[in-house]
């Protein structure tokens, strides 16, 4: 049986970034995940914090070059790459000069979050599937950790769902503790425009941008949730166990690499039993013609 492949999209990857929940888990997971005999990838904003010598990261070119537009202005995708030699893994950067040189990762020296964060999202989701798309890798399933990786599940539902590399693939959000205070540009909405997203998927964003509406709008693009952190916005940690799609509650890092692994493999058999009953419905359809 062919592997599957799980990509991964981070927020936060130890030891880019200092230790936090998400970065262990952004760091430990895909190692887990692999060492129970699954195909990996793995990407995070190259913030600039991270110092590019002492982590060995190195442009590919191969994979750079591409221009994103995002509210009529060109931004260059640089794609960077580094190894944890220990787990035999790599990591893929998202780099752009002028939403990642700056040294914070979400706020600036004095603890303010940056005015062009959701660019910054918008910017890092597309040019994370971009990637992957240049890469010819695809997916069987996507999980996404922490905000800035909110977007990713909009997109491949709809601005890329008719390519083959992502037609099957599942999406996972894990919600953590990382909300922001306020809102993003009201013209948001209209920033995430793109062939393929239509202003129906937008609604929940249109009015009002904040954390909250923004983890609805990737809860609902997205086929499974999970709580990524043992407290989470009571708003949202609603919204994920009425949203009737399959729910992960939080596991300490004792225990969450075999609980995630047991849950794609309940979404992989789902997907498969979905499958089985289509091909059952087609073939009825067609003895009865």
């Amino acid at each position: 049986m062919e592997k599957k492949k799980i990509l991964f999209v981070s927020q936060e990857i130890a030891p880019y970034l200092p230790e936090t929940e998400m970065s262990l888990i952004g760091r430990y997971l895909p190692q887990g995940i692999q060492e129970k005999k699954k195909e990996i990838r793995a990407f995070m904003p190259r913030y600039g914090s991270i110092n590019e010598r002492r982590n060995m990261l190195h442009e590919v070119i191969r994979l750079s070059g591409m221009n994103l537009i995002i509210d009529d202005t060109d931004h260059s995708l640089v794609i960077k790459v580094a190894s944890i030699q220990s787990a035999r893994m790599q990591v893929y950067f998202i780099d752009n000069e002028d939403f990642f040189q700056r040294r914070g990762i979400l706020t600036d020296k004095d603890g303010k979050y940056f005015d062009d964060n959701d660019e910054r999202a918008i910017f890092f989701a597309r040019g994370v599937l971009e990637t992957v798309k240049k890469l010819r890798w695809s997916p069987d399933l996507v999980h996404c950790h922490g905000w800035i990786t909110s977007l990713v599940p909009l997109y491949l539902k709809n601005a890329f769902k008719e390519d083959p590399l992502f037609s099957k693939s599942k999406v996972v959000y894990s919600v953590y503790n990382d909300g922001f205070p306020g809102c993003f540009p009201k013209n948001f909405a209209k920033k995430l425009k793109v062939d393929g997203v239509q202003d129906k998927d937008l609604e929940v964003v249109k009015e009002n941008p904040d954390f909250v509406n923004l983890s609805k709008l990737a809860i609902n693009m997205s086929d499974a949730v999970s709580m990524g952190h043992q407290t989470i916005n009571q708003d949202v940690l609603d919204y994920m166990q009425n949203c009737g799609k399959p729910f992960l509650e939080y596991h300490d890092k004792d225990t969450y690499v075999d609980a995630y692994s047991d849950f794609y493999d309940k979404i992989f058999a789902e997907d498969l039993e979905d499958s089985q009953v289509e091909k059952e419905k087609k073939s009825k359809k067609k003895n009865s013609v």
